[in-house]
Parts: structure tokens; sequence; C-alpha cells
């Protein structure tokens, strides 16, 4: 019969917080319960198959006001590359001026996302 599998999702598309049962059978999603909308139904689809965060960290910005200025990916990436793309933020140096939407990193480790300045940081 392979190997059964239910994951119980919050979701976060809206403020009810609908937990949405996704059920899997090697891998394969076979059922979706408990969802309040369509919406719902998808995020949890894509929660169970490919799970994606938006990552929000900092970068040291040298010559400025900061030590540092936070960024953002553009869009989400995989949950799995959190911890290697925040490693890789970690050796990054920027220097003043940056302002909001700056792009600091196009492109990162090769996931069609950019790093963007989400505050500025004035030259001194």
């Amino acid at each position: 019969m392979g190997n059964t599998r239910i994951d119980e999702i919050i979701c976060t598309i809206c403020p009810r917080g609908c937990r949405i049962k996704v059920y899997s059978v090697d891998g394969k999603i076979t059922r979706v319960e408990d969802y309040g909308c369509p919406r719902g139904k998808e995020y949890a689809v894509k929660e169970v198959k490919t799970p994606m965060r938006t990552l929000m960290t900092i970068v040291k910005c040298r010559g400025g006001d900061l030590p540092v200025v936070s960024v953002k990916t553009s869009k989400p990436i995989p949950k799995n590359k959190l911890l290697e793309v925040s490693k890789y933020l970690a050796n990054i140096v920027v220097d003043a001026p940056v302002e909001i939407g700056d792009i600091i990193v196009r492109n990162v480790l090769g996931l069609n996302v950019d790093i963007v300045a989400t505050r500025p940081c004035r030259k001194i």
C-alpha cells in the first residue's frame, strides 16, 4: 500500500488560519481536507511539495551611518535553501550609500532571486 503520510498545515493566506490536512502516499498527494477556500488548498499543497519562504536578514555596510543594512529576498526561496543563502550573505559587505530597493546581490546562488535592501544606509 505504500508509505502514507498526513501533513497538517496551518494556512497563512488569510486570518482564518485553517488547519488543512494533506494526505500523500509515496510522495504523491491523494487528498486535501479542511480547507476553507481554493487558495488555502493551493497553499497547503505547495507547502507540502515545495515550502517557500522570504528570507529577511542583514549584511554589513562599510562607510555608512549604520554598521548593517537590512535586506530580503525579492521573492520566496525554497525553505531548504534558507541556511545556505544566510551563510552566503554573512560574508557580504556593501559600501554606503545604500537606498531602499537597491539590489545587493543579483541571482543569489543561482536561485533567480535578488537580495534587496530594505533600509537605507547613508554615507558618512
